[in-house]
């Protein structure tokens, strides 16, 4: 099974998965303290892959526009204000982690 095939979410109603899209871009705000490497490491993907994927949904604002829309603030800002840097274990588990991402 691969992660874009057809299923039941398909069928959501766009408005209800647009909510809870919101609220897991409010939630992830509030919790800065889940840094985006740990986020990868544990799931494969942090707010800069929600970034990535608004904008390919559609969103018409550049890398950074959609950064900043996801993030709540410039990513400049995020960085010296929420990011500590990563350390050799995080980044093992994030090299990990993506590698369960690839799709055959």
């Amino acid at each position: 099974m691969t992660t874009n095939a057809p299923d039941a979410l398909d069928q959501l109603d766009d408005a209800v998965a647009a909510e809870a899209f919101r609220r897991l871009v409010r939630h992830l705000r509030h919790r800065h303290d889940a840094q985006n490497i740990e986020l990868m490491g544990l799931a494969g993907f942090c707010r800069n892959c929600l970034a990535d994927w608004i904008r390919d949904g559609g969103f018409e604002g550049d890398k950074l526009a959609a950064r900043e829309l996801i993030h709540g603030m410039p990513m400049d800002e995020w960085k010296s204000t929420r990011q500590a840097p990563a350390t050799e274990v995080q980044l093992a588990r994030m090299e990990a982690s993506i590698a369960k991402n690839r799709v055959e």
